[in-house]
């Protein structure tokens, strides 16, 4: 870490962060703070794995089906 991150990011600040915290928010209100910041990030998670997962099904069909529809010399194959 640089030095100057190590300053301003030492153990002084995360003491008066805590404390900010708890004046604004009050002693009762953090845990369902933290609850709700941690619920918030899982369903963040869960549309990511979602999204990933439906991006790389939709380009494997994308890929069958231009296999499908192509003949040998890459032109349109005609149905009916």
């Amino acid at each position: 870490m640089h030095p100057v991150l190590a300053e301003i990011f030492g153990p002084d600040l995360i003491v008066v962060i805590i404390v900010v915290a708890v004046v604004l928010f009050g002693g009762s209100k953090i845990p369902k703070l933290a609850r709700s910041l941690g619920s918030a990030q899982s369903e963040f998670k869960k549309g990511l794995a979602e999204g990933s997962k439906g991006d790389a099904e939709k380009d494997a069909s994308a890929a069958a089906d231009t296999a499908t529809t192509k003949d040998g010399d890459g032109s349109a194959a005609a149905s009916g």
